[in-house]
């Protein structure tokens, strides 16, 4: 479980996120959802330690990660895997060498051990034959399904997703919201998905986390958001067609 507990965070005069604390559970697909600038965005990069929170804490399985000194955080982020926006490979090295990236920083396993582990972390996301390829030779699917392998190559208790569906087709999107619930429920991972794919959201979001102006604003599962009466919540959620016409 991860927990964040009265989080404020500013830049400046900018004050993002407003004494926000909610829970996100093992096992589940954890889902932050809202408009752009609601403060999503910094809140995932708040829970990684990317920002660092003006006040309030940030709870690994009872572990106070805001009071940590570096090297105690160092082996926090070892268990974490992260899904950047956009996959984030690096094209100088083949999708072997991606994956067995965090393998190579993390840990002191064999090499013959690391390639075991890619290609069982490779065969959970349903790529084969893909080893010596580069990014440049990957579709946009097979990119984030590399990126999928390459986040829980480490066997991660945690895997924190930044919009994972951004830029794909709405059929590779349903591909890689399956697979990342697949994974999460499997491993029993706590997985943390920043997201505004409503579609994802009804699909397979497990609990929801709506921020709104900074504020955690609502809190349920996909079921309770189709049916809520909160009014930003409705205003955000049946903002498109589609969702529109699953209202009627």
């Amino acid at each position: 479980m991860i927990e964040v507990k009265n989080i404020h965070k500013s830049f400046g005069s900018n004050h993002v996120l407003k004494d926000v604390s909610a829970s996100f559970e093992q096992g589940k697909v954890n889902m932050i959802i809202g408009q752009s600038g609601s403060g999503k965005t910094v809140l995932i990069k708040c829970i990684v330690g990317l920002h660092e929170v003006d006040s309030g804490h940030i709870v690994f399985d009872d572990r106070d990660f805001t009071s940590m000194d570096y090297k105690q955080r160092k082996n926090v982020r070892k268990e974490i895997g992260m899904l950047f926006q956009g996959a984030a490979l690096f094209d100088s090295l083949n999708v072997e060498e991606n994956v067995m990236f965090p393998l190579n920083m993390f840990s002191d396993m064999p090499r013959e051990a690391k390639i075991d582990r890619v290609n069982f972390c490779l065969d959970k996301v349903n790529l084969e034959n893909v080893n010596k390829l580069f990014p440049s030779e990957l579709s946009g699917g097979m990119k984030k399904r590399v990126a999928i392998a390459r986040a829980i190559a480490l066997n991660p208790k945690y895997l924190l997703c930044d919009e994972p569906n951004s830029g794909l087709d709405p059929r590779t999107s349903i591909l890689i919201d399956n697979l990342i619930s697949e994974i999460t429920k499997e491993f029993n991972i706590t997985t943390v998905i920043n997201t505004h794919d409503m579609n994802s959201v009804v699909e397979v979001g497990d609990k929801i986390a709506f921020i709104f102006r900074g504020q955690l604003w609502w809190e349920g599962n996909h079921l309770e958001i189709l049916n809520t009466d909160n009014k930003e919540v409705n205003d955000f959620v049946y903002a498109t067609e589609l969702m529109k016409k699953i209202k009627k």
